[in-house]
């Protein structure tokens, strides 16, 4: 399918998806088509999207997750794809908990390889069939996953080279004291600033 003077609407686009895929739940998106569907689902959903002639979802833009932790199931796990035969974009979404794994594109989207990646690393969020599921972003010895929103904003250790050692200690978090105490002063009202030598100038305004 080639692009063409009439080009295929976005209400074209949602029937056929509609058409195609059982238990598909399209979201009401005024910018992109939006669609959500459940985890055991999402391999097959972008295997389709893509081969699809009509469809040609081709081009995987981003993976990436949201942090609910009040929910059951925490994590929305976010694919972006692109198809430029139809000059549209669909976002794939889906909702796991923290036990739930999801099955690699990685066969479907090479991209996909470094994107999953951080998903883990940030999220912890686990992916069956990935070549290479490993931390990416933070190192190896790191403790937790630093996107969640119950981490931690110090986090758990802190990383310096010892000059004794002569390597790389990992320590935990001591916070020195002036970053433990706040006043809660306005930075832009700031502290009251008395020059030196202006009470002159306060005299002779008042004779």
């Amino acid at each position: 399918m080639y692009l063409t003077d009439k080009m295929q609407s976005i209400g074209d686009t949602k029937k056929i998806i509609v058409d195609r895929f059982l238990g598909v739940e399209i979201i009401n998106n005024d910018k992109y088509l939006e669609i959500k569907t459940e985890p055991v689902k999402i391999f097959k959903v972008i295997k389709e999207l893509k081969e699809d002639t009509k469809l040609l979802f081709d081009q995987l833009i981003d993976v990436t997750a949201i942090d609910y932790p009040s929910r059951e199931k925490r994590f929305d796990i976010i694919y972006l794809l692109i198809s430029l035969t139809l000059n549209q974009r669909i976002l794939v979404k889906t909702s796991i908990d923290e036990s739930t794994v999801l099955e690699s594109i990685t066969i479907i989207h090479k991209a996909a390889n470094w994107y999953e990646r951080e998903c883990y690393d940030l999220f912890g969020i686990q992916f069956s069939n990935h070549p290479d599921l490993r931390r990416i972003m933070t190192d190896y010895n790191f403790e937790g996953h630093p996107l969640r929103k119950d981490f931690p904003l110090t986090g758990h250790t802190e990383v310096h080279y010892d000059d004794l050692e002569k390597k790389v200690v990992y320590e935990p978090v001591k916070l020195a004291q002036e970053y433990r105490n706040f006043d809660y002063m306005s930075p832009w009202e700031g502290f009251d600033n008395k020059l030196i030598g202006d009470e002159k100038s306060s005299e002779e305004n008042n004779s």
